[in-house]
């Protein structure tokens, strides 16, 4: 027979927030506690209220099954030491042991456990060690640090397995089968028959256990009463998950507040009813936000909750008095008054203050502008908003509510004159600033979001603030993302390198600069036509440079990964050095992606593996123009021959066809000259594809490569006996190879 078992923990009330993983947990430690004991069950389900976490297990066996375990012991030959340490373990004796091919092996028969003292178990198990975020002890216990811990003080359990209650012991917290209902509505004891009455006995008392169920009256509730009073809901399921948590017997109830009020900033409004008193806004037909609220009472209110609507009323209303009072004041202060404060707040110790940051900013914005890069922007409207931007931080508003910062400022901006585009840059420069949040449109808006991030990062990257593992304290990864969906969205075409280069917080001046040398330091090499000193900025600033596209080329492959855009194509196209506009790397990326998901690139793929590995196997590179003498083929260093720093571009060509062999030699196999055809035609056609930035077409040019490949891997053998010929074919090869990495280094793709 099966039974099923119910368990409630009664205690105070329980955070909202905490209720969901909560519920998780409790179903993730039962199941593991039942099934390292060996007992089964049909099914888990769990509910929270505010007073209570509850579970119900379906179809629980009456006892766990006998079983037979085998365990091997030590050689028949080990010391009598270890052989006393096996019985000791297993409790066995000597003769109870067999002897198998001169090893011990013991065979343990381990009796069924009745289920109710199994749960027992597992139940002390949870409450003992329950992952709460936050715990505290209680009452006279609490004097001793080992005694028990809850969200909040555990007053009741309720254990009954079918109708049998199980007995669990828990630091004097009662367990039988007696509960409580509705703090108000029903406050005396109710007695549980078993899982199967449960739910409904406590509804009767006005508890509702399920919260979905609450969640359900909350969000059905809430917009009945915006319809009926002629307005539509401002829909927040985080709000009705969260009402849900905070009430066992939901009612929502319509209330109002004066209409002067509609002249504070809306979002003050929301944020106000929102996160101090958890009520659901309304708007009209023309959209505008309505002076109406809905509230959820946890009570079923004699009157028809006409007292609990007055009294939000008079709460609500005090706290957007106050809200009206900082808005009307910072209506006062002019943005650029304000502006000249942040010269007293630190924006990072080694950084300097806000005011520094915005000076930067200012200068980047109208850059940008300038540039080219951010197209349809005036350029004095990008550098006044960047200089506005910051300037709300000090306001009386975003001090209340730091939430609200930027959307303040834009507010602000518009009171007190400034252009629509500056207004709207200052209150959107932050965009996006998180998952699922739309980048700026504006072509103000955008410069001034994208030098903000762009500054960010490198600042925080020069003094060595880089994010690592799960630790990103300043939001690096935020604002690479918030960069790299502004830049998409805009098809923004510039090269990242040099826009990082020429910021001014990585300037040789600069504390963030002089911090990067003592970090990392960095050596260097070069002409000597320039200063040691020079050379030495230069080689420091390229290091931090390469790190922080290395940081954009990690965040890439996360914000491509939705969209279904493999992150070894990524890898294989920065990989060439050099690929640093965001927009010409992902298009290279897509057509490389339709290229390998082809037959022709898989098998093109697994040609250009078979030849990279020969070459690395052979430690093989293109060799100097001298092995068109027959010599063998080394890595070139630039070294042994001054042909090879020909910049002439004619005779440059003439010594690359030297070394690479333009045509097959009279003697060699037709497998060989048809690949050295194919590579002449693809080489060219890859390349001009690829300065078209027609990287389809380069992907074709590189598809006819995929026959020749394979007859020359199958007909040809490129060790060959005599050492010109090999060279030959080895530098065929790397030809191959380099001609495939005119659009991607394949060693980086996966397959």
């Amino acid at each position: 027979m099966s039974a099923d078992f119910l368990l409630e923990l009664l205690s105070e009330e329980i955070p909202a927030r905490m209720q969901a993983r909560a519920r998780n947990d409790l179903a993730r430690m039962f199941a593991e506690g039942l099934a390292a004991a060996g007992l089964g069950h049909e099914g888990i389900t769990t509910f929270s209220t505010p007073r209570r976490l509850v579970l119900i297990a379906r179809g629980l066996p009456e006892s766990t099954e006998a079983v037979s375990e085998e365990v091997k012991g030590p050689r028949t030959s080990a010391p009598a030491q270890a052989l006393e340490g096996f019985l000791r373990k297993t409790g066995l004796q000597q003769d109870q042991l067999e002897d198998r091919d001169g090893t011990w092996f013991a065979r343990i028969e381990r009796a069924g456990r009745p289920a109710a003292d199994v749960l027992a178990e597992a139940v002390a198990a949870i409450v003992r060690d329950f992952p709460w975020p936050k715990s505290m002890r209680w009452g006279a216990a609490s004097a001793s640090t080992s005694s028990l811990r809850w969200v909040r003080p555990l007053h009741s359990i309720v254990a009954l397995l079918g109708e049998e209650i199980v007995p669990i012991a828990i630091d004097g917290v009662p367990c039988g089968a007696a509960t409580v209902g509705h703090r108000f509505h029903h406050p005396g004891q109710i007695t549980i028959g078993s899982a199967n009455d449960y739910v409904e006995k406590l509804r009767a008392c006005h508890v509702i256990v399920d919260q979905e169920e609450r969640e359900a009256i909350i969000r059905d509730g809430s917009r009945q009463l915006a319809d009926d009073a002629g307005f539509l809901l401002v829909e927040d399921e985080g709000l009705v998950v969260e009402n849900a948590g905070l009430t066992e017997w939901p009612v929502p109830l319509l209330g109002s507040f004066d209409h002067d009020y509609l002249d504070v900033p809306e979002e003050v409004i929301q944020l106000t009813a929102r996160i101090n008193q958890k009520y659901f806004v309304m708007r009209g037909g023309d959209g505008m936000l309505a002076p109406r609220f809905v509230c959820v009472a946890n009570i079923a209110a004699n009157d028809g909750g006409e007292a609990i609507v007055a009294g939000n009323e008079r709460v609500l209303a005090a706290r957007l008095s106050d809200a009206r009072f900082f808005w009307e004041h910072d209506l006062k202060v002019p943005l650029e008054e304000q502006a000249k404060k942040l010269s007293g707040i630190i924006f990072h110790e080694k950084l300097g203050t806000v005011a520094d940051k915005v000076e930067r900013l200012a200068k980047l914005a109208r850059w940008l502008v300038e540039q080219g890069i951010v197209k349809g922007a005036d350029p004095d409207q990008s550098e006044r908003a960047a200089r506005l931007a910051k300037a709300d931080l000090v306001t009386g508003m975003v001090g209340e509510f730091p939430e609200l910062q930027g959307v303040i400022g834009g507010y602000l901006a518009r009171a007190q004159g400034e252009p629509d585009a500056v207004a709207d840059a200052v209150r959107d420069h932050y965009k996006p600033v998180g998952q699922g949040d739309e980048a700026p449109t504006a072509p103000v808006t955008v410069a001034v979001s994208l030098a903000d991030k762009l500054d960010t990062i490198a600042a925080f990257y020069g003094i060595g603030e880089k994010p690592t593992g799960s630790k990103d304290p300043f939001a690096l990864r935020r604002a690479a993302l918030g960069v790299i969906s502004t830049v998409i969205g805009h098809n923004l075409r510039f090269a990242l390198r040099k826009v990082l280069s020429d910021l001014d917080i990585l300037s040789p001046s600069t504390d963030a600069f002089a911090i990067f040398e003592r970090i990392y330091g960095h050596g260097f090499d070069g002409s000597e036509t320039r200063s040691h000193a020079e050379q030495r900025d230069e080689a420091k600033l390229g290091h931090l440079v390469d790190q922080i596209l290395e940081f954009f080329a990690d965040r890439l492959k996360v914000q491509q990964r939705e969209a279904g855009v493999r992150h070894d194509l990524i890898d294989a196209v920065f990989a060439l050095g050099g690929e640093d506009d965001l927009i010409r790397l992902l298009a290279r990326v897509a057509a490389l992606q339709a290229f390998v998901e082809t037959d022709e690139g898989t098998n093109l793929l697994a040609g250009y593996k078979r030849a990279a590995n020969i070459l690395k196997k052979e430690k093989w590179d293109l060799p100097r123009v001298m092995a068109s003498r027959g010599e063998q083929g080394i890595p070139q260093t630039g070294e042994e021959d001054p042909l090879v720093l020909v910049e002439e571009p004619e005779i440059a060509a003439a010594v690359a066809a030297m070394a690479h062999g333009s045509a097959a030699p009279a003697d060699a196999p037709p497998e060989e000259a048809v690949l050295v055809a194919a590579l002449g035609a693809a080489e060219s056609k890859a390349k001009a594809a690829v300065e078209a930035e027609d990287f389809t077409a380069a992907m074709a040019a590189l598809a006819i490569l995929r026959a020749p490949i394979d007859a020359f891997f199958d007909k040809v053998t490129v060790n060959d006996a005599d050492g010109t010929v090999r060279a030959r074919r080895l530098n065929l090869l790397a030809r191959f190879r380099d001609a495939v990495h005119q659009v991607a280094d394949f060693s980086k793709i996966e397959g």
